[in-house]
C-alpha cells in the first residue's frame, strides 16, 4: 500500500546522502513540546527539543539547527530576549516565535527583535507546519548547509548590501539582517526606481496566505533606514511612495546590475 509522503521529505545536500531539515523546538510546556516534536518528526523533520532559552544558547553552536520554533514566555530568559541576543551576535538562524499574546504591539515587538514569523497560541500543529514551510522556502535553506544567496553586492550610500551573507557592511562593520529585512531590501534594490507596494513587500517577506499587518512592512523599513540612511527622518535611498509603498533610489553609478 502506498503511504503518503511526509511534508518535508529529506533533500540531498551537496556531496552528501539525503538529509532532513533540523528544527529546534524551545518550549517549557512539556506536553506541547512533545506533541509538536512527534508531529513534526512524522512530517519528515529532525527535531531537537529543549525547555529553556539558556539551554538553547548553550547548544546552538554545537548542534546547529536549520531553523527554530521559540516560545516567548519561557522561564528565565524570555524568547524575545533570546531572539534579540542571537541577532545581536550576528546569528541569522530563522526563528518563529510562539506566544499566547496576540496584540499587534507584541507581534511588532517580536519582528523588531528579528524574528522571521510569529504565531499566537492556541494554534494547530498543521498551521505551524505551514509557517515552517513558508520560512524555509523564503530563506532557501538546504538541510545542513549554510544559507547562501546568488547575487552581487549593492552599494547603498556608505554601506554595501551583501545578499550572500544577508548583511550590510560599512568600514569593517557588519550588520546582519533578519530574514524579513533581507527579503524586503532585496526586493527594493532589485527594482531600483520602481515603487513597490506594501502588499508586495509583505508577500515576498512572508509567503503565506494569511493576512499579515501592513505595519510589519513599515517597521522593517524603519529599521533599514536606521541602518543605511544618514538621516532616517529624511530618507535618501529608501523613499516613501505616498499611498502605495516604498522605492529604492540609488545614486548615479550605484544602480544594481
Amino acid at each position: 500500500m502506498n503511504m503518503p509522503s511526509p511534508e518535508f521529505a529529506p533533500r540531498p545536500a551537496s556531496g552528501e546522502s539525503t538529509k532532513p531539515y533540523h528544527l529546534f523546538v524551545v518550549e517549557d510546556d512539556a506536553a506541547l513540546r512533545d506533541m509538536l516534536a512527534s508531529y513534526l518528526e512524522k512530517q519528515g523533520l529532525a527535531v531537537t527539543t529543549m525547555p529553556s532559552a539558556e539551554e538553547m544558547l548553550r547548544r546552538i553552536h554545537r548542534l546547529r539547527p536549520d531553523m527554530m520554533v521559540l516560545d516567548v514566555t519561557l522561564p528565565g530568559m524570555s524568547g524575545l530576549q533570546a531572539c534579540q541576543k542571537l541577532r545581536g551576535d550576528g546569528d541569522r538562524v530563522p526563528i518563529i516565535l510562539l506566544t499566547a499574546r496576540t496584540e499587534e504591539v507584541d507581534r511588532v515587538l517580536g519582528l523588531e527583535m528579528g524574528a522571521d514569523d510569529y504565531l499566537g497560541k492556541p494554534f494547530s500543529a498543521r498551521e505551524l507546519l505551514a509557517r515552517i514551510h513558508a520560512v524555509l522556502r523564503r530563506v532557501n535553506v538546504t538541510p545542513g548547509v549554510p544559507v547562501q544567496a546568488a547575487s552581487d553586492m549593492v552599494p547603498i550610500g556608505n554601506y554595501v548590501f551583501l545578499p550572500a551573507s544577508r548583511s550590510l557592511r560599512c568600514n569593517g562593520e557588519v550588520k546582519v539582517l533578519s530574514t524579513v529585512e533581507y527579503t524586503m531590501l532585496a526586493e527594493l534594490v532589485n527594482n531600483p526606481g520602481v515603487p513597490i507596494s506594501r502588499e508586495r513587500l509583505l508577500a515576498v517577506s512572508h509567503s503565506r496566505e494569511e493576512a499579515v499587518l501592513t505595519r510589519t512592512v513599515d517597521v522593517a523599513v524603519m529599521r533599514l533606514r536606521r541602518m543605511v540612511e544618514p538621516d532616517p527622518a529624511m530618507p535618501r535611498y529608501i523613499q516613501t511612495v505616498r499611498g502605495h509603498g516604498y522605492m529604492f533610489v540609488p545614486r548615479a553609478g550605484e544602480v544594481p546590475a
